[in-house]
């Protein structure tokens, strides 16, 4: 297939494209290279995607409507994988206009893209912080999920009501990916399992917040990619056990599913921070801190659906995939 994938300098859009690349696709990657972190961390991933001879990249911000409808028109896509987007929850508090334009206008952009020039399917990227302020847990499917606690969480959420709206409208095959607390190589530098393992390299205290009273569903690289690609791989339909009269959020009577991704395995903050130690050889100096505005006390995935529909569920353990991350981590900072 020619698949688009947006964010592919990003983290989890490098990944993705090598995946695709490997198995045979032909990828199109577009990405605005913004200095949210620094660009060059984008610039590396770009690296190892461009001597690819079925990869081509181009400098795009999705938010810039009229090239993009230029380039589906050109390029007459497959499918389409949408990562490109504003992340970070706390960083939300700070510049709302930055998730406005990539999360809300951006993915308007690229679904008015998709009627127009149309795709067999197109999966995107939403949270497990659109759960927000939820405390039933694991979070499923088929919760409801109107009381976000940052603004991140309410854009993600819009893009699974936008995403429904154009399944209904147009016939667009949409799937949502709801991805839970993601780590490894070629990660994001606002991260806390990359801040915290430059820091206690480093000698520097970490801050712990919530007095370390957190547990999040950590989720491996290589894990989210083999879910978006067994989820891309078979598109959205319509359920025909949709029942109006009792709607469930995370199907429907249009083309339209979500799912989440996660491990299925809340870990808490104290034991990361010690599996992290473990592999680093270092004891961390620890800050203990109130809660951050903006964040939950618990991220905990329900993945029964994903396993249903592909037989796929994430299963690396957080001491192998930080054990991978930290060699990765030491051969970066050294080239």
């Amino acid at each position: 297939m020619k698949i688009l994938v947006t964010g592919a300098a990003g983290f989890i859009g490098m990944h993705v494209a090598e995946r695709l690349l490997a198995r045979g696709d032909e990828v199109v990657g577009i990405d605005n290279l913004n200095s949210y972190y620094d660009p060059a961390l984008k610039e590396a991933r770009l690296a190892r995607l461009t001597p690819h001879a079925n990869f081509r990249f181009e400098k795009m911000d999705i938010a810039d409507a009229a090239p993009l409808m230029l380039l589906f028109a050109k390029e007459k896509f497959d499918a389409v994988i949408n990562l490109a987007a504003q992340a970070g929850v706390r960083y939300s508090l700070e510049n709302p206009r930055a998730y406005v334009a990539s999360n809300l206008t951006g993915f308007v952009n690229v679904l008015e893209a998709c009627r127009q020039y149309p795709v067999r399917h197109l999966v995107y990227a939403s949270s497990s912080s659109v759960y927000g302020a939820n405390q039933k847990v694991p979070f499923s499917e088929s919760d409801s999920v109107d009381h976000p606690v940052s603004l991140y969480a309410a854009t993600k959420k819009s893009n699974e009501l936008m995403a429904h709206t154009y399944s209904h409208l147009f016939n667009i095959s949409t799937t949502g990916l709801r991805f839970f607390t993601v780590y490894g190589p070629w990660g994001r530098p606002d991260m806390a399992y990359w801040s915290f393992t430059k820091k206690i390299l480093a000698g520097e205290t970490i801050p712990v917040f919530n007095h370390g009273q957190l547990r999040r569903d950590f989720t491996y690289i290589d894990d989210i990619v083999e879910g978006i690609i067994q989820v891309l791989d078979r598109p959205a339909t319509p359920d025909a056990e949709f029942d109006r009269l009792a709607p469930q959020p995370a199907t429907s009577f249009a083309p339209y599913r979500v799912f989440n991704i996660g491990n299925h395995n809340p870990v808490p903050l104290m034991t990361f921070i010690e599996t992290l130690e473990k592999v680093l050889g270092k004891v961390a100096n620890k800050e203990f801190l109130s809660m951050q505005p903006g964040d939950v006390e618990a991220t905990y995935a329900d993945t029964e659906r994903l396993q249903q529909l592909c037989g796929f569920a994430p299963s690396t353990s957080l001491e192998d995939g930080l054990m991978r991350f930290a060699k990765w981590y030491e051969n970066y900072n050294i080239s």
